[in-house]
């Protein structure tokens, strides 16, 4: 006999508590960072990694789209690509995190050549796009639900730049500021979508599983960053 469809407010509980439970912002290297301990090479290491990470969004968001027949789904999904690539006027937010870049002391160049992405990062963060290229659409669509827990953690870490970080530019903080709303915006979207296609026994499990699977990954690639460049 399979398992019964959680009802929605179930559903819901199940993938809050993995983030409650695994999210990033748990991590020592975030929660160091927004003590302001660690030093300049540190967080010049964390932002060129993470800009790995950060340029993979909407390779990721596109595999999502190609793998989806839905063309209402399609017109929503594909407000994150243009969110993150930019358009003429709107550089969009890959452009903001090259600025926060400049704004720490590294150079574009070296961002866009991904010359100091260490191994570990490099392999989580394929690793992510390569699971939304090959999972079913909803159960990808799932896996960006880490979005739920995010503005409470960018609220956080713009204050701790603000305040404790006074050698970073201020003028390298429209990411941080873009995403305190826009990852609200697409958490709703994500969510109205992961309840409603995710509408099996075991695409509501998948979903979960797909949640935890981001969740350890964004994990992974703290731990990487932390060994190669540890809190001083």
């Amino acid at each position: 006999m399979s398992e019964p469809l959680w009802d929605e407010a179930t559903f819901i509980a199940k993938l809050r508590a993995i983030g409650g439970n695994s999210y990033h912002d748990k991590h020592p290297f975030h929660l160091v960072m927004n003590e302001g301990k660690l030093s300049p090479g540190a967080i010049r290491g964390w932002v060129a990694n993470r800009f790995y990470y950060q340029i993979n969004i909407p390779i990721k968001d596109a595999a999502i789209l190609s793998n989806c027949p839905l063309r209402d789904v399609r017109r929503q999904w594909i407000d994150r690509i243009i969110e993150h690539d930019g358009t003429q006027g709107n550089e969009g937010g890959i452009e903001a995190w090259l600025r926060l870049g400049e704004a720490c002391g590294v150079t574009r160049e070296e961002m866009l050549e991904s010359r100091n992405v260490i191994p570990a990062v490099r392999f989580a963060v394929d690793a992510y796009v390569t699971f939304c290229r090959t999972k079913p659409w909803p159960v990808a669509v799932a896996s960006s639900l880490t979005e739920l827990f995010a503005p409470d953690l960018m609220a956080r870490r713009l204050e701790a730049f603000k305040t404790r970080y006074e050698w970073v530019q201020p003028w390298g903080f429209d990411y941080f500021n873009r995403r305190l709303t826009k990852a609200r915006q697409d958490s709703d979207c994500a969510i109205k979508l992961t309840l409603a296609y995710c509408n099996t026994p075991e695409l509501q499990q998948a979903a979960v599983d797909a949640l935890a699977f981001k969740c350890d990954l964004l994990w992974a690639i703290l731990d990487g960053i932390a060994g190669k460049f540890p809190a001083e």
